[in-house]
């Protein structure tokens, strides 16, 4: 029987990762043949990975916590339908750009929270 050979194990690197060390190598002065050994890479794979990047092809999708404009409004029943408590139904119109949510009535706070993060991705 030979002798076993251990074959290097590879690592999954994610969009994101890949991104990064490819943009490391994007800095002046930069050589890609240190930053690929420096991350235990071959340097070809690197190259590769440029080359996808320049391609718009290692594009992350920003999960933002940036503020979106909201405006807040509160409409009220005319009087002549109200009973004898007030009733009040609250509406939240969030427009994006591409996409409009309205909401009516009482809001969750998590479902709109989801609702919004999925417009926005």
């Amino acid at each position: 029987m030979g002798m076993a050979q251990s074959v290097p194990k590879r690592r999954f690197r994610s969009k994101q990762e890949r991104r990064g060390i490819v943009e490391e190598t994007l800095k002046p002065g930069a050589s890609v043949s240190h930053i690929a050994r420096a991350h235990d890479i071959n340097a070809n794979q690197v190259f590769a990975w440029r080359k996808l990047y320049r391609e718009g092809r290692l594009e992350v999708p920003q999960v933002s916590s940036a503020l979106v404009p909201v405006k807040v409004t509160e409409t009220a029943e005319p009087k002549s339908h109200r009973v004898s408590k007030p009733s009040r139904v609250g509406v939240i119109d969030i427009d994006l750009g591409h996409a409009r949510i309205r909401i009516e009535g009482t809001a969750d706070p998590d479902c709109v929270r989801a609702a919004v993060e999925g417009l926005i991705r």
